[in-house]
C-alpha cells in the first residue's frame, strides 16, 4: 500500500455520507453471450448518473479543507463535470458558478440546475468549449474562487480511484481484466495506480472513441498532444487532449491495450443495452461494452468488470443513435440517384426492390438536364445482404447510383 491507496480507501468511505457505493452486477446476457463472467461496474447509477461526482466531491473537499472560508469554486463543462459539481456545490453549501457553452442541451442545463439549486449559478458562454473554459478561467482569478478541473487534477484522480476501491471490496477475489473509458484521462489513470499498487499484473484494457483518441495520440508522441479535429458525438470521453498528470500514470500502458471504438458502432451498442437489458447509457458509458467483441477470443472463460461510466442520455438523440446503429449494422444506406425523366421510370425503380426494402427517404435533390434528374434515396431491409442483389438488381437494369452511406462530406450536408 502507497498515499494514493490509503487516501482513495479513506475517501471511499467519506462518500457514504453521499451516496451508496454503486452496484456492480454480473449481466448474465453478456456473460452467456461472451462465454464469460461479465460484470457492470453501474457508474450510471451514481446520484448524477455518471462518475464525476466522485472527483469532484474529493477536489472540493480537500479545497474546503485547506481554506474552510472558501467562497467560490468555478468549473467549466457541457455536461457530467458541471452535474457533479452543481451537486456537491449543494452538498457543501458553498457558492459555484458553472460556466457551459451557449449550444449545451437545454436538458443538461436543467439538470445541472436541479442539482445545485440556489447554490450556484450557470452562465452560458461561448459556441466551443474552448472558449467557455478561457471565460471561467479568467472569472476565476479575478474572483479569487477555485477552479474545479474536470480530470487534470490530482484530488480527482484520486477521487475517481473509489470507483476500483468499491469495485475490489465487493467481489471475493480481483478480476481477470478491467475495461474502461478513457477521455481526459482522470478515471482511467486513478484506477490504473490503484491497480498497479494493489492487484499487480491485473489485465487493463482502456477504450476511447476514434473520433477522440487522445490518449492513442499522446502514447504515440511520448506526450500529450492537441488532435487537431474531435468528433463531439461522444461527448463524456471525446477530448483534443488528455490531461498532462493523467498521461503520467497512463504513459506505461501498452498502446496494444487501448481500443479505438467507431461511433456508429457504439449506438449499436447502446441500443442493444437498451432493447435487450432496458439500461439507459450515454455514448461514453457504453465504450466499455462496445469492445467486447474484439476481445471475445481473450475473454472466454474469464472474470471482466466493465466500468459503464455514464447514463445521461437525452432521450432527443435517440432518432440519431438508431439511424447511426442501422448504417453500422449495414440495414440502412443512402444513395444518390440518377433517375430518367420519363414517364414509368420511378415505378421501373420501385419494382427492383425487394420485399424486405423500405423507402424511408426520398428527395429530388436537383432537375439540372431534361433527360436525368439526381435523387437522394435512404433505404431500410432486414439483413445487410439484402442489399447486394438490390444493387445487383440496379446495375443489371443500369441505373446510375451512388451510395454515400460511408461519405463524411456528402452524409453530413445530405443526410
Amino acid at each position: 500500500m502507497d498515499d494514493f491507496t490509503d487516501a482513495a480507501q479513506a475517501l471511499t468511505a467519506r462518500l457514504r455520507t453521499l451516496f451508496p457505493a454503486t452496484p456492480l452486477q454480473r449481466n448474465a446476457y453478456l456473460s452467456q453471450k461472451y462465454d464469460a463472467d461479465i460484470w457492470l461496474k453501474r457508474e450510471d447509477l451514481t446520484p448524477v448518473r455518471s462518475y464525476k461526482i466522485r472527483g469532484a466531491f474529493n477536489a472540493m473537499r480537500k479545497a474546503l479543507e485547506s481554506d474552510p472560508d472558501r467562497a467560490l469554486f468555478v468549473a467549466a463543462s457541457a455536461g457530467n463535470h458541471a452535474q457533479g459539481v452543481a451537486f456537491n456545490c449543494a452538498h457543501f453549501g458553498v457558492r459555484g458558478v458553472i460556466f457551459m457553452p451557449v449550444t449545451t442541451p437545454q436538458q443538461k442545463i436543467d439538470k445541472t440546475r436541479a442539482f445545485g439549486g440556489t447554490d450556484i449559478e450557470i452562465r452560458l458562454v461561448g459556441d466551443y468549449f474552448d472558449e467557455t473554459l478561457r471565460v471561467a478561467q479568467e472569472f476565476c482569478a479575478a474572483e479569487g474562487g477555485h477552479f474545479l478541473a474536470p480530470f487534470d487534477d490530482p484530488h480527482v484522480i484520486e477521487g475517481q480511484a473509489s470507483v476500483v476501491v468499491e469495485m475490489l471490496d465487493e467481489m471475493p477475489a480481483p478480476p481477470d481484466m478491467v475495461i474502461l473509458p478513457v477521455g481526459g484521462g482522470g478515471l482511467s489513470s486513478g484506477i490504473k495506480r490503484y491497480l498497479d499498487a494493489t492487484v499487480p499484473g491485473l489485465s487493463l484494457w482502456l477504450v476511447e472513441p476514434v473520433g477522440g483518441a487522445s490518449l492513442t495520440a499522446a502514447l504515440a508522441a511520448g506526450a500529450p498532444e492537441s488532435l487537431s479535429r474531435v468528433d463531439s458525438f461522444v461527448d463524456g470521453a471525446s477530448v483534443a487532449r488528455i490531461g498532462a498528470r493523467p498521461f503520467e500514470i497512463l504513459k506505461t500502458v501498452p498502446p496494444e491495450r487501448v481500443l479505438l471504438a467507431p461511433e456508429d458502432r457504439i449506438c449499436a451498442t447502446m441500443l442493444e443495452m437498451l432493447n435487450v437489458e432496458g439500461i439507459v447509457l450515454e455514448p461514453a458509458g457504453a465504450l466499455s461494452l462496445d469492445v467486447l467483441p474484439e476481445l471475445a477470443d481473450q475473454i472466454r472463460g474469464k472474470t471482466v468488470v466493465c466500468v459503464t461510466s455514464g447514463g445521461n442520455f437525452d432521450f432527443e438523440r435517440l432518432p440519431e443513435v438508431r439511424e447511426r446503429a442501422q448504417r453500422f449494422s449495414g440495414i440502412k444506406k443512402y444513395f444518390v440517384l440518377r433517375l430518367p425523366q420519363r414517364p414509368g421510370a420511378l415505378r421501373d425503380f420501385l419494382e427492383l426492390l425487394g420485399p424486405d426494402d423500405d423507402i424511408a427517404r426520398f428527395e429530388y435533390l436537383k432537375k439540372s438536364a431534361r433527360n436525368f434528374g439526381s435523387v437522394l434515396i435512404g433505404i431500410e431491409t432486414t439483413h445487410a445482404r439484402n442489399f447486394e442483389s438490390l444493387f445487383q438488381r440496379l446495375d443489371a437494369a443500369e441505373f446510375v447510383y451512388r451510395d454515400i452511406t460511408a461519405d463524411p462530406i456528402l452524409s453530413e450536408f445530405l443526410i
